[in-house]
């Protein structure tokens, strides 16, 4: 059977992945991203027209598909409606790799329930709706993979230059590139950032966002601290009460950070994914 160009793939949290064309021979018909939703934060002031903006967040973003089933006689399509059921088991989240662009990919739910509507007795076809809650996409590929389009995790309309670009770095000033069109904010996404090395009172400091992290200690040749999201480890023992509390984020594009505290033969490494809207 030929594949669907709105085909796409399902890959669960143990890593493992479903083709809906290779794998289940299911004809996907259509494939609709909604646009970000926006939840305009206002108040109403007494005596004076329309309302004071307080500023704007997102609402979960909405997906919706057609899926054609084919089987081979009544009781074939009975059996694969079942495993349809938990293909798309509403109680796992799971993502959605399209074939159009392979290079990024959204968690999702499945956001309602959905019928299967019987053509012939052998032939059916149902439309699904998925929620993003997350509400943007992120890419496959890491940073600490290899950028590059033979790496097969990336794409085209990634953000990727045609320049070297490292995320890795031995000097005390150096720039770090986020290809995405949304900001790396810790707090709500996954972000590494990885010291190795000795430093008295280390800072980390992105001077385009004006984030500084800062360790009140020190450390030695060989131990390793470690920002995951907004905790801070030292050798894998917290020291977060030893810090100023602080998160670094990396807006798009490029970013330019500077390092304070670290002494010889250090070296600092970056850890996301991109995000985009």
């Amino acid at each position: 059977m030929e594949k669907s160009i709105f085909n796409f793939k399902i890959q669960y949290q143990d890593g493992s992945i479903i083709d809906l064309h290779k794998d289940k021979e299911l004809w996907v018909s259509s494939f609709r991203i909604l646009s970000p939703s926006p939840n305009h934060i206002t108040e109403q002031i007494e005596g004076q027209h329309g309302s004071r903006y307080l500023g704007t967040t997102l609402k979960d973003r909405k997906i919706t598909s057609s899926i054609s089933i084919e089987a081979i006689d009544p009781v074939d399509f009975d059996l694969f409606r079942d495993e349809l059921f938990q293909i798309f088991n509403p109680l796992n989240k799971f993502y959605i790799i399209r074939d159009l662009q392979p290079g990024k990919r959204m968690l999702v739910s499945v956001a309602n329930e959905f019928d299967i509507d019987y053509l012939t007795l052998e032939d059916g076809e149902f439309d699904i709706e998925f929620v993003i809650h997350s509400v943007f996409l992120e890419s496959v590929g890491t940073t600490l993979d290899e950028l590059s389009y033979e790496a097969n995790v990336w794409q085209f309309g990634q953000g990727l230059l045609a320049e070297d670009v490292s995320y890795i770095h031995h000097s005390t000033t150096f720039q770090i590139y986020n290809a995405g069109n949304v900001e790396i904010d810790p707090r709500f996404v996954s972000f590494v950032i990885t010291f190795s090395g000795a430093s008295n009172n280390l800072q980390i400091i992105n001077t385009t966002s004006g984030d500084i992290w800062k360790h009140f200690g020190i450390t030695e040749s060989g131990d390793v601290i470690t920002l995951d999201r907004v905790k801070a480890f030292k050798n894998g023992e917290s020291i977060f009460k030893d810090t100023n509390f602080k998160a670094i984020k990396l807006k798009p594009g490029w970013n330019l950070f500077e390092i304070k505290g670290a002494l010889s033969n250090f070296e600092i490494k970056f850890n996301s994914r991109f995000y985009y809207l």
